[in-house]
């Protein structure tokens, strides 16, 4: 892959309807739990590693087509989150390094992937901008029932919004670890900023 790849008309119509009713009402859903980067934005996380892939589905059976056709086999441990962004939303510029919460030793992601779900017909912003240290590699408009994979090194950034309503997007971010890694991450695990962790014992 050269820093990204897009991919549309990935599901159904009516699977998208499905799955934005579904995260919207989820009571996970609320301000986001994720660092300072992520301004004025909503959502939740889900923690796990491939071997917990069952739970999810049997936890939240609408991601399962999204990670049935997201996921990539080479990687083991993933940080699955909805994003909602509104009017004056933004993201700053970043490397995803989620999983370090539970093992400082992790490097980025092997891949990032990011379907919309929902994208304002009249959008303003809300670009995904993708930069290889200084160098701008990629500036994603987004565009509904399109799947982007891109690079886990890359510095990323959400341009504001400035329009009415709202775009959601469901991120998952993919990690390729070793067994020491791996054995820091917890098997299933919910991060949310309105309802106690639901986590499951770490397998040793």
């Amino acid at each position: 892959m050269s820093y990204y790849r897009q991919q549309s008309d990935v599901f159904s119509i009516d699977y998208l309807q499905k799955l934005r009713g579904a995260v919207l009402s989820c009571p996970y859903f609320s301000v986001n739990n994720l660092n300072r980067d992520f301004v004025g934005t909503k959502g939740f996380s889900v923690v796990f590693r491939r071997s917990s892939l069952d739970t999810v589905g049997e936890t939240f059976p609408f991601f399962v087509p999204y990670l049935n056709r997201a996921l990539e086999a080479t990687c083991n441990a993933f940080y699955l989150n909805p994003l909602w962004l509104q009017e004056g939303s933004r993201v700053d510029p970043h490397i995803d390094r989620s999983l370090r919460s539970y093992c400082k030793t992790v490097d980025p992601p092997a891949i990032v992937s990011v379907l919309y779900i929902q994208v304002p017909p009249n959008l303003q912003g809300g670009e995904l901008v993708l930069r290889n240290h200084r160098q701008q590699v990629g500036q994603i408009k987004p565009q509904v029932n399109t799947l982007v994979h891109f690079q886990g090194d890359l510095i990323h950034s959400v341009n504001p919004v400035s329009a009415d309503g709202a775009r959601l997007s469901l991120v998952c971010e993919q990690y390729s670890l070793d067994p020491i890694e791996l054995q820091a991450i917890p098997d299933f695990t919910i991060e949310s900023r309105v309802i106690k962790p639901k986590r499951l014992p770490t397998r040793r």
